[in-house]
């Protein structure tokens, strides 16, 4: 029970963090502007770990390395934390287990990604119906232009309603699935 009680607690922390940091990498990726309520707490929150990452990764590419890898790191760790309380962990040697787990990590951070862009994509859906001018528009709306607009090439609106957001929700539960 006491093993249970403290995986939830570390479920909570790593994703509420792992979250914050994706969604500062996704932001800088796709040139959000942080100049919002969002982008603020998102820098505010994942400042005192990405600052000083900064200073020994470099990004690359223009991709923000220092919000990635410990988002990476986060899950990793959750993984791990996962795998000891669950199994049997003398079954395992180290050496054999240790590639299985991180790539455990990285599936988890993409699960977590995807979880983010269905996340904004509802979040763009329930804005365009109740509030269409609200500020967190823009920049939502900017983090999910990317997945929408190859989508909206295809998919004409019906009447005065875009169904993109809820075929690109579909799709996103579908790579899901696979992994």
């Amino acid at each position: 029970m006491a093993g249970q009680a403290v995986l939830f607690l570390l479920q909570v922390v790593t994703g509420v963090l792992s979250v914050a940091l994706l969604l500062r990498f996704y932001m800088q990726a796709f040139r959000v502007s942080f100049n919002n309520q969002v982008g603020t707490f998102v820098v505010d929150l994942t400042n005192w770990l990405v600052k000083p990452l900064r200073k020994a990764l470099p990004g690359l590419w223009g991709l923000d390395l220092a919000s990635l890898l410990p988002a990476y790191l986060l899950q990793l760790v959750f993984v791990v934390a996962v795998v000891s309380l669950q199994s049997d962990s003398e079954a395992w040697s180290a050496l054999n287990l240790l590639p299985v787990l991180l790539w455990q990590g990285v599936l988890a951070t993409l699960r977590m990604s995807i979880y983010l862009l269905i996340g904004a994509l509802l979040v763009q859906a329930v804005l365009s119906w109740v509030s269409p001018y609200s500020p967190l528009s823009q920049p939502v709306g900017q983090l999910t232009r990317p997945f929408l607009a190859p989508i909206q090439r295809f998919v004409p609106r019906i009447g005065m309603v875009d169904l993109s957001p809820l075929i690109a929700i579909v799709l996103a539960q579908l790579v899901l699935m696979f992994l």
